[in-house]
């Protein structure tokens, strides 16, 4: 038989949901390795969700999404984020925000191209580039320049074939949080060297310390996508619902894309969002000082004393960056490891990049009891470990 697709067969699985996998197949897991919120969809929502399929929104939409949710959008991106002159035109809703970032990579990179994509970063982003036909470059985000880009680094990687930079802000594994001054950098930087940029911005409502800063707003001269969507802020990731905001001529090419990949989004889905966006502020917040108590308990566990385990300081998501690298450098065996002996489901390090060996990313998006308890028996597996405790092979 002939060969099958070699872009497919070339992307590398994602350590995430492997582990979520193995961990599922297991009882009495605490549950630390997928961004998964654990509250439950607000109920107007949901009420609303209901109303619409009772009223018959059950059909296709356009491309781009209903006009009415487009509408809204706009207003949201322009009072909330500061970007002026956002209209229905520049929204485009995908099913969930990974559609809009993998419709925005193909609208602009051909065979051939280079993207840079950090690392560590959300493994999806590299598979992204693949499926596209391109070459992911990867850019580093180094612990002692605490998880922010360097210029210089970024200027020495780009060449001529160098199209497009990936953005995550605030940023999956590491939970920083880019400072204004980075923002408009990076953005200075993608316009001197013609480059376009890919903006994941989906935690934007998850930061505990300083503000979201989009890059859009430093966006002269129509290079910027930038993504958003509904399943962090609001809980809703089984909804399957993001949005690209982008200059007139990249939306019209992710709306085409559209078609031959997923018609449209869910219409039932975006009714359903019209009423998030109609909720108070109240709600969201409440989800993100659940996040922040979160987060105080395991720096407060994990980052203090002699035993100082944590990579960082999240300052926004719902994810931190666990050393164990004086167990091991390879991630992979000390989730599997620490998964079999305590229990305790995580995402290996390496899984975002190879920067991560010797690290886990932990998820508080599971009760604050349990995320204590979390921490008590990774420090506990560490502890023994160092004692010549640990084993490789995976979690039975």
């Amino acid at each position: 038989m002939k060969s099958l697709s070699k872009a497919v067969s070339a992307m590398p699985r994602s350590g995430i949901r492997e582990f979520m996998e193995i961990a599922s197949k297991l009882e009495d897991v605490i549950h630390l390795e997928a961004g998964e919120p654990d509250f439950v969809t607000p109920a107007p929502i949901i009420d609303a969700a209901f109303e619409a399929a009772r009223g018959g929104f059950t059909k296709y939409t356009s491309n781009a999404g209903f006009p009415s949710l487009r509408e809204a959008l706009a207003r949201k991106v322009r009072e909330q984020n500061g970007l002026v002159g956002v209209t229905a035109e520049n929204i485009v809703l995908t099913p969930g925000s990974v559609g809009a970032l993998a419709t925005g990579v193909l609208a602009v990179a051909n065979p051939g191209d280079e993207v840079l994509v950090p690392d560590p970063g959300w493994p999806n982003y590299i598979n992204m580039v693949l499926l596209a036909g391109a070459t992911p470059v990867l850019y580093p985000l180094r612990r002692e320049h605490g998880y922010l880009p360097d210029l210089d680094e970024l200027d020495a990687l780009v060449t001529p074939r160098t199209k497009l930079i990936m953005l995550n802000n605030p940023c999956n594994p590491t939970g920083q949080v880019f400072a204004r001054e980075v923002v408009e950098g990076l953005a200075a930087f993608a316009a001197r060297h013609d480059l376009y940029v890919l903006s994941d911005e989906i935690y934007e409502a998850m930061v505990f310390e300083g503000a979201h800063e989009p890059i859009a707003q430093f966006d002269a001269d129509g290079r910027v996508i930038t993504v958003f969507g509904f399943s962090k802020t609001f809980a809703m990731t089984g909804w399957r619902l993001g949005y690209a905001v982008a200059p007139a001529p990249l939306a019209e090419l992710i709306t085409r894309l559209q078609e031959p990949l997923v018609s449209c989004a869910s219409s039932i889905s975006q009714k359903a969002a019209e009423a998030a966006l109609a909720l108070p502020d109240a709600v969201s917040g409440t989800m993100r000082e659940a996040y922040r108590e979160r987060r105080d308990a395991v720096v407060r566990l994990l980052g203090t004393g002699g035993a100082n385990r944590l990579a960082c300081v999240p300052e926004g998501a719902f994810y931190a960056l666990v050393d164990l690298s004086d167990v091991s450098r390879d991630s992979y065996a000390l989730a599997h490891a620490l998964l079999r002996e305590e229990r305790v489901a995580t995402a290996p390090g390496e899984t975002f990049g190879p920067s991560s060996a010797g690290l886990l990313r932990i998820a508080f998006t599971t009760g604050l009891a349990e995320v204590e308890e979390g921490c008590r028996r990774i420090l506990r597996f560490a502890a023994g470990a160092g004692s010549g405790g640990f084993g490789d092979g995976a979690a039975r």
